[in-house]
């Protein structure tokens, strides 16, 4: 067994840095790498609205961004354009495009920022396509939210045909095209990596990860009777488990809301994930620090401690 992967999430650290002062995160990201880390991450949104924070806001501003608990003027930066910055910084480290939402967007754009990235990166792009959750953000995109499941769908169908094939042809209930050159392509023949995963294991998620992904990012932990079910499912398509890159994460607990958490604490979770065969770990630094200077010493810390995990 290697060393846990670890993952920084660059999204979301508003309380160590402004929204505006983005070359600070392209920073982080180069630090991250200099300590060891595997890779980056930075999700979006394009917009919100006031049900953003419908169940309430966060008691500490340092926890997740989860569906209805922020702000509606939470910063989200273009993601894609901050990991093209980050691209040109760097030389090693994945670039994780979380939550994409693919159904805000028509195929043919989204393939194209997507394969360009990945070219420009050397393939280092990883891209988690999404629903996401928000209302509010379809119905001021004009983008039916209840079709939101049936888009995504066929936004997986038609990269794979535009990745692979010149000219291109796709035809669905809500996007076609015919006879299109795409180029140039992704790095790889079959695309950027792709992982999938989100709230629940229901059938239509099953089926994403079976036909598409290269890894697994759950929202939460998968209970063991979920975990069964997917390798049943990926056993039944010729795949197994084990060909799966398994994301898991770390769990912060804050002493109260104004506070971080305890480095350490949150490392402890990661042994027991390695042992139900999950390998790469997210870790958000203003958990842990308030100081934008300390990220680097805290990558290195992990990497430290990680690294010290191994039998």
């Amino acid at each position: 067994m290697g060393a846990p992967r670890m993952c920084l999430i660059l999204s979301e650290n508003w309380t160590m840095t402004s929204g505006r002062d983005l070359p600070t995160l392209v920073r982080w990201a180069r630090e991250a790498e200099d300590a060891g880390f595997d890779s980056v991450m930075i999700s979006e949104h394009i917009v919100l609205g006031p049900a953003a924070g419908a169940n309430g806001i966060m008691p500490n501003p340092r926890e997740y961004a989860l569906p209805g608990n922020q702000d509606p003027a939470t910063p989200w930066p273009s993601s894609l354009v901050l990991l093209s910055a980050i691209a040109a910084v760097t030389g090693r480290i994945r670039l994780v495009a979380g939550a994409v939402i693919a159904p805000l967007r028509h195929p043919l754009l989204i393939a194209r920022e997507l394969g360009s990235l990945d070219l420009v990166s050397n393939g280092r792009l990883v891209v988690l396509p999404t629903v996401s959750w928000l209302e509010d953000e379809y119905a001021a995109l004009g983008v039916p939210f209840r079709s939101r499941g049936d888009l995504l769908d066929e936004h997986l169908e038609a990269w794979a045909m535009l990745w692979r094939d010149t000219p291109a042809s796709y035809e669905g209930a809500h996007y076609a095209f015919h006879d299109v050159y795409f180029e140039p392509k992704a790095f790889r023949p079959g695309g950027p990596a792709l992982w999938l995963g989100g709230a629940g294991m229901h059938r239509r998620m099953v089926g994403r990860i079976v036909r598409y992904a290269d890894g697994f990012n759950p929202l939460g932990r998968p209970s063991p009777d979920e975990m069964r079910r997917l390798d049943g499912a990926l056993r039944a398509a010729g795949r197994d488990l084990g060909g799966l890159e398994l994301v898991g994460g770390t769990r912060a607990v804050f002493p109260d809301e104004r506070s971080v958490a305890d480095l350490g604490q949150a490392l402890d979770t990661i042994p027991p994930q390695m042992a139900a065969g999950f390998t790469t770990f997210c870790i958000k630094p203003s958990q842990f620090t308030d100081d934008p200077r300390g990220v680097a010493r805290l990558c290195r810390d992990v990497t430290r401690r990680v690294d010290g995990m191994l039998p």
